[in-house]
C-alpha cells in the first residue's frame, strides 16, 4: 500500500522565524540510513554564552551545550548524552533524561532536502516503528528557512523503553552551512504532546551546526 504525503503550510508560531538563514551550499545526495547498536555515553557539560545584550536567554530548565560533534544545542537539564555510528555526516547524537523516556536526537541528513527526505522516510521501502501512524506533515518553508516536520506516534520504538504509545517530532532543515540536519522530540503519548514540541523549538533555536555561520543576534 503506498501513502500519500499531504504538505501543509503552517502560518503559525512554531519559532522557526528565529532559526538561522541557510547559506547556498549544497549537501551530498543520498540515503540517511543510521547503523551500529552500541551507544556511548558521556555526561553533558553546560557551556556559559559571553555576557552580551545580544545573546539569547535560554528557557529555564535549559542548557547550552558545545556537541562534540561540532554543533551546538539546547538541551534540558541533566539530560545525558550517547552516540551511535552513521553511514553519513555526523554521529547520530542522543539526549536523554534520567528515567530514559524522553529523548531529543541529531543526525545529518543525506538526501537533497527535507521533503525528499520525509519522501523517502514514508514510503513502503523505509521500515516503520512498531504501530507508526502519521499525524502531521508540515512544509515550514518561509524565505531564508527551508525544512519540514513530521508528527506521529509509534506502540514501541527500538531499543527505547515500553513506555506505552510513543510522540514523536521530527524536523528535517537546512541550517547555516548549507547541510540537512535532523533533529527529533521523542516522549510517551500519556504525558501530554506540548512537551516534545517545547523541547524541539527550543533545540531547534539555539542549534547551531558543525561549520559555524550562526549570529548569535539573529537568535534574538
Amino acid at each position: 500500500m503506498s501513502l500519500v504525503l499531504t504538505l501543509v503550510v503552517d502560518g503559525g508560531d512554531d519559532g522557526k522565524g528565529r532559526r538561522q538563514v541557510a547559506s547556498s551550499g549544497s549537501p551530498t545526495p543520498g540515503l540517511s540510513q543510521q547503523s551500529g547498536v552500541t551507544e556511548s555515553p558521556t555526561e553533558p557539560t553546560a557551556t556559559t554564552p559571553s555576557p552580551s545584550l545580544s545573546t539569547p536567554v535560554l528557557p529555564v530548565g535549559y542548557e547550552s551545550y558545545e556537541d562534540e560533534e561540532g554543533f551546538r544545542i539546547a538541551i534540558p537539564e541533566g539530560w545525558t548524552r550517547s552516540t551511535v555510528n552513521s553511514q553519513f555526516g555526523i554521529a547520530v547524537v542522543n539526549y536523554r533524561d534520567a528515567a530514559g523516556e524522553h529523548r531529543l536526537q541529531v543526525y545529518q541528513v543525506a538526501e537533497d532536502s527535507p521533503d525528499a527526505s520525509f519522501e523517502l522516510y514514508l514510503s513502503d521501502e523505509t521500515p516503520k516503528p512498531q504501530g507508526f501512524e502519521e499525524l502531521d506533515l508540515q512544509n515550514l518553508d518561509d524565505g531564508g528557512f527551508t525544512g519540514s516536520r513530521l508528527e506521529y506516534l509509534a506502540d514501541s520504538i527500538k531499543g527505547e523503553p515500553d513506555v506505552g504509545t510513543w510522540h514523536v517530532y521530527d524536523e528535517r532543515f537546512v541550517a547555516a552551512d548549507g547541510n540537512i540536519y535532523a533533529i527529533a522530540a521523542y516522549g510517551p503519548d500519556s504525558d501530554g504532546r506540548d512537551d516534545e514540541l517545547e523541547v524541539l523549538t527550543t533545540a531547534l533555536d539555539w542549534f547551531c551546526p558543525p561549520l559555524g555561520g550562526c549570529d548569535p543576534a539573529a537568535l534574538d
